[in-house]
């Protein structure tokens, strides 16, 4: 992506942040990210591309910040344990990233064309905690007798309840990672 579709992406995650799917205008976008509605048409064709590739986005901004999960962490099970609690931090880029994706996640109950490249964003994510678990596995840091697939996907489909519930202020951060982590502990067996 060049600089230029990542400044025009930057914006689009920002406006979906602030006013939602529905409240995603060109125009508003144009404004948000300094260029003209020509260039956002130019790299993304339409809005549904402009959706498609913020969600792109996001997931490649979530993964800037989890990637350091791994960074000094040999063990799996710690490793899905930090990757997901780094999905609940008070940063504006956590924030941002994670109000849009519900956005986006609620939307494509809507709007059929978002089903799929959001169903593909989330089996990735799925993937990377299953891969994690079925490694633990190998290496002896968690169980054999757990469906990895089932855990990877209620561990994530948690991390996003949680996440919509301190962003509604339902919930605070520090109860929400509480909760998360005696989740992680529950379904992988205590460290």
């Amino acid at each position: 992506m060049s600089d230029r579709q990542t400044q025009i992406m930057e914006a689009a995650v920002r406006v979906i942040a602030q006013d939602g799917v529905r409240g995603l205008r060109v125009e508003k976008l144009a404004a948000a990210a300094g260029v003209s509605t020509a260039l956002i048409y130019y790299h993304f064709k339409d809005r549904a591309g402009i959706l498609r590739a913020a969600l792109e986005h996001i997931n490649h901004r979530a993964e800037s910040y989890t990637d350091p999960a791994f960074a000094d962490l040999e063990d799996p099970r710690a490793q899905v344990e930090r990757m997901l609690l780094l999905e609940l931090q008070d940063t504006d880029e956590v924030r941002e990233n994670s109000v849009a994706w519900g956005e986006l996640r609620a939307s494509a109950a809507f709007d059929p064309a978002l089903r799929e490249p959001l169903r593909a964003t989330t089996e990735s994510w799925n993937s990377d905690v299953e891969t994690l678990i079925l490694h633990g596995q190998e290496t002896g840091s968690i169980p054999l007798d757990l469906d990895a697939a089932a855990v990877a996907e209620r561990l994530t489909a948690l991390v996003e309840g949680l996440s919509e519930r301190w962003h509604s202020g339902s919930l605070t951060l520090d109860r929400a990672r509480t909760l998360l982590a005696g989740a992680i502990a529950a379904e992988l067996g205590a460290p």
